[in-house]
């Protein structure tokens, strides 16, 4: 189902995208087990910006190629730029990155073979769904080397209860994929030999539905989960009629009432 396949100049990210609109971003340099150096951000970065403008899109899934499926940060690269203003732009950079995922019109789906630890478990955590195979593993390592995960600690606190989270921050201990799922940081757990039909599973589940409805519901969800309890409901309730002004919402009310099944309008292809 591939329609396009591409990849960034540095051949740090490959891009496909298929004709339902489903976009793969696949981390390629297993070599440095997809750390987040700045070139690998860069394209990141980029290919966020032209998704967050196609209207065609409907799902990004996030890979990784090799053992790992991201370090985090090259800590040999940072360690070769002992200057604030350096490390002030890389952790905007990774910030930016990570606001990008959030702020996307549609769902991010982690899809995870292997090793995530640091700004690579951030990744995980800041996406909306996430995938793994069992044989996963997550920690927030900086602490080992005296640096606290403080910018993964973000997504990390909004996933994970408060001492569990701190638990994962403060020892830098690796956790396996049965107890992240069990704790929030993961969706499903499975083989490797399912994770691709798991993941397809969730997609498939997502593009069957109206995409304005998908984009409200996302934007939704993070606004009201950092308001006070009146003005969530209220920003909710907003939310809801708009949506309910919506051709889709409109032909699911007439649908429901009807017994049968919507007719939503397919998505033009790329």
């Amino acid at each position: 189902m591939v329609s396009d396949v591409s990849d960034t100049p540095s051949g740090l990210l490959l891009v496909q995208q298929d004709v339902r609109g489903v976009v793969t971003l696949t981390l390629n340099d297993p070599a440095r087990f997809n750390a987040l150096g700045a070139e690998m951000l860069a394209a990141l970065q980029s290919a966020l910006d032209s998704i967050a403008q196609d209207e065609r899109v409907r799902v990004v899934v996030l890979a990784a190629n090799g053992k790992a499926f991201c370090a985090g940060h090259n800590l040999k690269e940072m360690a070769a730029h002992p200057e604030l203003a350096w490390y002030q732009a890389l952790f905007a950079q990774c910030s930016k990155v990570m606001l990008s995922i959030q702020r996307l019109p549609v769902p991010v789906i982690a899809k995870v073979q292997g090793m995530a630890t640091a700004a690579g478990c951030q990744l995980v955590a800041q996406c909306d769904l996430a995938v793994a195979v069992e044989q996963a593993t997550f920690a927030t390592s900086g602490i080992h080397y005296g640096l606290f995960c403080a910018t993964p600690s973000v997504p990390l606190v909004r996933n994970l209860p408060i001492k569990q989270a701190m638990e994962m921050l403060l020892t830098g201990d690796f956790m396996d994929a049965a107890t992240a799922r069990q704790q929030g940081l993961l969706n499903r757990v499975v083989t490797a030999q399912t994770l691709d039909a798991e993941v397809e599973q969730l997609v498939q589940a997502i593009v069957q539905k109206p995409r304005t409805a998908i984009t409200m519901g996302k934007a939704l969800v993070y606004q009201q989960r950092e308001l006070g309890l009146d003005a969530a409901y209220q920003l909710a309730g907003q939310t809801m009629a708009v949506n309910m002004m919506d051709a889709a919402a409109q032909e699911g009310a007439r649908a429901f009432a009807e017994k049968r099944t919507p007719a939503w309008k397919q998505p033009t292809t790329p």
